[in-house]
């Protein structure tokens, strides 16, 4: 198969995501008692209700801007909702962040999908990320690969659309746009890009209206990531 270039998404793909951990109430009072030195003033579902309307917000305004498909920047929402968090330190907010999405979510990458990233790499194939995401994505994404050996930088940043970085998200046809245009300057055909990711509407539909191959993983798609090699492999 004639493919230079490969791109995936994130969730549900490149990371297996699950359901909050057990503990996630004692995470949630950890992380206000060792961060922002006092008890947590909003509980989880407080949290996500207020963050929720703001977001809501943003879409709307966003939207009758002409942007049909907006993103958000995370760190301004919780700020908006807990303005004390701006008192820390760059670096602690990022960690405030991180640790309060992991109450909500669990990743997990599997040796599956590191055995392929593997293998694309012994074949000098272009890899690069298309997610609708925010910054803790790519530390979830890059602690994720090291437990697998495997260093972030196997995907090239040019080729990396991370939604938060934009203000607008897939399937927003911008963003394969970018992509293509992008590498078609490294001398890469629509053709020979591959999207592989587990949404038909956010994923493969829009990969395909610019020409790009496509690989929809899961039981109701083309199938797991050893067919994918497979298929990749085939002449």
């Amino acid at each position: 198969m004639n493919i230079r270039a490969v791109i995936f998404d994130v969730y549900g793909t490149l990371l297996e995501l699950g359901p909050a951990p057990a503990d996630a109430g004692d995470r949630w009072r950890r992380l206000f008692a060792e961060l922002l030195q006092g008890e947590a003033r909003l509980g989880q579902l407080e949290f996500s209700l207020a963050t929720s309307r703001i977001i809501a917000r943003h879409h709307d305004l966003a939207r009758s801007r002409g942007i049909p498909w907006p993103e958000v920047f995370w760190p301004a929402v919780v700020r908006e909702v807990l303005p004390e968090l701006a008192q820390l330190a760059p670096h602690q907010q990022e960690e405030f962040l991180f640790r309060q999405m992991q109450t909500g979510h669990q990743v997990r990458l599997t040796e599956e999908t590191a055995a392929v990233l593997r293998w694309l790499k012994d074949r000098n194939c272009r890899m690069g990320i298309a997610s609708n995401a925010q910054a803790y994505t790519l530390r979830e994404v890059e602690l994720s690969l090291a437990e697998h050996g495997i260093s972030c930088e196997i995907f090239e940043r040019d080729l990396c659309f991370w939604s938060f970085e934009h203000g607008f998200s897939k399937p927003d046809p911008h963003v394969f746009q970018i992509l293509t245009t992008r590498l078609a300057a490294q001398g890469i055909a629509a053709s020979e890009i591959l999207m592989v990711g587990d949404r038909s509407d956010n994923d493969i539909m829009p990969a395909r209206a610019h020409g790009w191959r496509t690989w929809l993983l899961g039981a109701a798609g083309d199938g797991n990531w050893a067919r994918l090699q497979n298929w990749l492999t085939d002449p």
